[in-house]
């Protein structure tokens, strides 16, 4: 089941379709050699007996086995003599969950064979192989077309990722200047979305450097217009590089902006708040002179109100004008100080 499609071309076309991994092994075989002759199987979830089980019929190298076994590559090019060993990760945009969905393949590209070993259903390769169907002069070139249809593939279903990471920032960037107190969490988890897609294409420089040498190695006429189309798909993976530096130096930025907006209306907030205190102790402070001002005359007027014979003045003719002259002489001194002071 984990064999969704193998095929043996001559010339650029499918000339044998094996019903099983066996027969294309002895189909193979018994095809003319030639650098126009090659079969291309295709795995998805393989088995670590399936695995091993092409690997002894096609000589491939142990490390690069054990490799596709364990999967969770980094995406890299190995040579073991006439074999290349690919590991890419494709990728896909999870709007939803804002998750950049990181998949991988593996090929095993020798002289007259090409493995292509999938552990996710992304990407499609299905698709690939339709399309270097469909224009034989390319197939023709040999397991190197299949390589290249691959890594086109690849880097084309970036674009598709870019574009989401691009809404989801645009958003964030509202929200940051609307003051919303989640954005923080949300950058945060989207900056670690586009660092985990940066270190599935970071690599691929490396790769296309190393893919070229090769190519120089084997270098042929026929060979021109495939160098060419790799050139332009390592063009397109250095441009989304590009992108994707630029997506997290932008949210380093607006995460430095959002820290300070975030500062800044605390900062607000507390003036706010020594502001409304500033307020509460000066309407505090005229009360409690108001308050002592009263004071003053009612302390005077519950002396001599307390029912005693025996008081001071108590039968003295001026004791009321004066107990009267009193109090106001003592509210009228308040006032004045509290005044000066700035209480009242």
């Amino acid at each position: 089941m984990s064999v969704v499609d193998n095929a043996i071309y001559v010339d650029g076309k499918r000339a044998v379709v094996p019903s099983s991994l066996d027969h294309t092994f002895e189909e193979l075989k018994a095809c003319p050699a030639g650098p126009r002759t090659f079969g291309w199987i295709g795995l998805l979830r393989p088995s670590e007996q399936e695995i091993r089980a092409v690997a002894d019929e096609f000589g491939l190298h142990a490390l690069a086995v054990e490799d596709t076994i364990t999967a969770h590559q980094r995406p890299k090019l190995e040579r073991y003599g006439d074999l290349l060993f690919v590991v890419l990760r494709p990728a896909r945009y999870v709007d939803y969950d804002e998750v950049v969905d990181i998949g991988e393949v593996h090929l095993f590209v020798g002289h007259d064979f090409v493995i292509t070993v999938r552990h996710a259903e992304e990407p499609d390769l299905g698709e690939v192989r339709k399309r270097l169907e469909a224009d034989p002069a390319l197939l023709d070139t040999g397991p190197y077309a299949v390589l290249y249809a691959v890594l086109d593939k690849v880097v084309d279903d970036y674009a598709p990722v870019l574009d989401g990471l691009q809404d989801d920032i645009d958003e964030i960037e509202v929200q940051v200047f609307g003051g919303d107190p989640g954005v923080s969490r949300r950058i945060y988890t989207l900056t670690r979305e586009v660092i985990e897609f940066q270190r599935a294409v970071e690599p691929l420089e490396t790769l296309f450097a190393g893919l070229r040498e090769r190519l120089k190695e084997t270098a042929s006429e026929s060979d021109l217009e495939l160098r060419r189309a790799l050139r332009d798909v390592a063009d397109h993976a250095t441009r989304v590089l590009e992108r994707i530096e630029g997506f997290r130096a932008l949210l380093t930025n607006i995460l430095t902006v959002n820290a300070a907006l975030v500062g800044q209306r605390q900062n607000e907030e507390m003036a706010r708040m020594t502001q409304a205190g500033y307020e509460q102790n000066e309407q505090v402070k005229r009360i409690s002179s108001w308050a002592a001002i009263l004071f003053a005359p009612t302390l005077v007027a519950s002396i001599y109100g307390m029912n005693f014979d025996v008081m001071p003045e108590l039968h003295w003719t001026l004791g009321y004008p004066f107990a009267l002259m009193l109090m106001i002489l003592l509210g009228l001194g308040l006032y004045t100080v509290f005044k000066r002071r700035g209480w009242l």
